[in-house]
């Protein structure tokens, strides 16, 4: 019970880690609320954690290239648990495509889902713990963010822009006790990951054998694998945390 009545809010908690991340807080104790477009995902993740939950997850639909949608996910909050202690961004996109192949609509398609929808919820989640004595922030990224692959690059220079994000709220606004930090993910075989590969004709065990060969660890990583890293950020346990960039990689480096 790390996280025993803690008001924690997901935005892109419906599939992945963030969604791992979602069930785990509320067998943790947390009062959780879960924002994404999949509203299907809201009852499959009740039955998930049913019986090892305090509270039931609750679930809020938005699209976070609408800055009013993400407004309603912190006011709903709000309203649900009269705080916010814990947030995590786990909403993006990663586009696969060559500097010179990316087009305008790629682009902006990427930043309003990586940057900014994360920059105005962190506006808005940073006003909230201000008025409540403070939280934890954590956003999700990669090691693409140190100059990422060759057909990355949007997906990069986005992650870029999100770790200086990051790097900004821990300077300024620790003084308020909202302490901002930074998961680096490895390689996992998320729907995403498995939807964009498939695009490519590729599959899984795919994967596996070039993770096997990419990843010093010598395999792909798990939801399992990123979970608990996320858990610390948010407690307690993390009181002196801030600023960090903390790597669940399986070795991957920049």
């Amino acid at each position: 019970m790390e996280l025993k009545d803690k008001s924690i809010l997901i935005i892109g908690g419906t599939k992945g880690v963030g969604r791992g991340v979602g069930e785990q807080c509320a067998i943790e104790g947390a009062k959780v609320v879960i924002s994404g477009r999949d509203i299907d995902a809201a009852d499959e993740i009740a039955a998930a954690v049913a019986g090892k939950a305090l509270h039931k997850p609750e679930f809020v639909q938005a699209d976070v290239r609408n800055i009013e949608d993400i407004r309603n996910v912190v006011r709903r909050t709000e309203e649900l648990n009269g705080r916010i202690d814990g947030f995590v961004y786990y909403a993006g996109i990663l586009p696969v495509a060559y500097i010179w192949e990316t087009d305008e609509k790629q682009f902006d398609d990427v930043f309003d889902i990586n940057v900014k929808g994360a920059f105005f919820a962190c506006g808005m989640v940073l006003e909230s713990m201000k008025k409540t004595g403070g939280g934890s922030i954590v956003l999700t990224g990669s090691a693409h963010a140190y100059g990422g692959e060759e057909d990355r690059g949007v997906y990069a220079v986005s992650k870029g822009a999100l770790l200086t994000l990051m790097k900004h709220l821990s300077k300024n606004f620790t003084k308020y006790n909202v302490r901002t930090n930074w998961v680096t993910m490895g390689w996992v075989a998320t729907p995403g990951e498995l939807a964009m590969r498939a695009g490519q004709g590729r599959d899984l065990a795919w994967l596996e054998e070039q993770a096997a060969k990419d990843t010093p660890i010598g395999r792909l990583l798990t939801v399992e694998d990123h979970v608990p890293g996320f858990i610390y950020l948010l407690s307690d346990k993390a009181g002196v945390v801030t600023g960090t960039e903390l790597n669940i990689t399986g070795g991957v480096s920049a």
